[in-house]
């Protein structure tokens, strides 16, 4: 059974996995084509840019998360019941304070980020503002702020960067299949192969979100997140009116949906459950009220 020490582990634990495994990933590509090319500075390169890249999911993936978004920092004075509440609830989970942002979009949404406790932030749209009661909004903001002590925000933030990369790198070497593959029949072969591979993996790019975070995380944060307000039936409520928007949000992304406490692609899509980043809300909101 999942708790809360067990699932800090855990998160640790992808994380270190996935950012070896992108390593080892990029370094025995670069391997191929350096043999292919008969040119060992594209292992350099390689390696170079495979340990770039997971310096950077470290250390920046949440401003990335963030950018990506369009979220802008605010101060209290612009919105102050949003940063009280923020507020409030930090000093109740024993967390710092983290930066709070606001998402200027109609469709009702939010998301905690950042690398851990010490530097994180938590996101909302303006969509979400207008429809929830205080209440509910403590609910939601007590959902992410649960990410950020379950140590969820890591793993989340890291993903968006190395499976982003996993669809670029797909591009780059389908163009140099195109443009460089004739060298000779056992370079362009081989470049043909991989570019099939790539291409055929990378509309799938997605489904590593689901392999590499599990959706029990959502269950474990609603439940921290009730704890924290004592009082589960305002997420519940929460959840219910953010599910019933259908309106995807205007910079809505692939990469970054599986942060959002909501699919960003608008709540009334049907989606295989094998296919989803978040439980059904219908679920989430019967364990809620089943707890109550």
């Amino acid at each position: 059974m999942a708790t809360l020490y067990t699932q800090q582990d855990t998160n640790v634990r992808k994380t270190w996995f996935l950012m070896t495994a992108f390593l080892v990933l990029v370094i025995v590509l670069g391997w191929v084509f350096s043999v292919v090319y008969q040119d060992v500075f594209i292992l350099y390169i390689a390696v170079a840019f495979s340990l770039g890249m997971n310096i950077m999911s470290y250390w920046y993936s949440d401003r990335i998360a963030l950018g990506t978004a369009g979220a802008k920092k605010i101060t209290k004075e612009e919105y102050p019941e949003l940063w009280n509440i923020v507020e409030n609830l930090s000093i109740t989970a024993g967390l710092p304070m983290p930066r709070v942002f606001v998402i200027t979009d109609p469709s009702p949404n939010a998301f905690a980020t950042g690398r851990n406790k010490e530097h994180a932030a938590v996101a909302v749209t303006t969509g979400l503002l207008e429809i929830l009661e205080r209440s509910e909004l403590e609910g939601v903001i007590a959902h992410e702020l649960a990410h950020i002590g379950n140590k969820d925000i890591l793993l989340q933030t890291v993903v968006v960067v190395l499976v982003g990369m996993v669809a670029l790198l797909s591009d780059i070497f389908l163009r140099s299949m195109m443009f460089g593959g004739d060298r000779d029949n056992k370079a362009g072969g081989l470049m043909v192969f991989i570019g099939i591979v790539l291409a055929i993996l990378a509309p799938f790019a997605g489904m590593l979100i689901q392999l590499a975070i599990s959706r029990k995380r959502e269950f474990l944060a609603d439940a921290t997140g009730a704890l924290l307000t004592r009082y589960p039936e305002g997420l519940a409520r929460a959840l219910e009116k953010i599910s019933t928007h259908a309106t995807p949000m205007r910079r809505a992304n692939r990469a970054t949906a599986h942060l959002f406490i909501a699919n960003p692609f608008g709540g009334a899509k049907k989606v295989s459950k094998l296919f989803m980043t978040h439980p059904p809300v219908e679920e989430r909101v019967s364990v809620l009220r089943r707890d109550m």
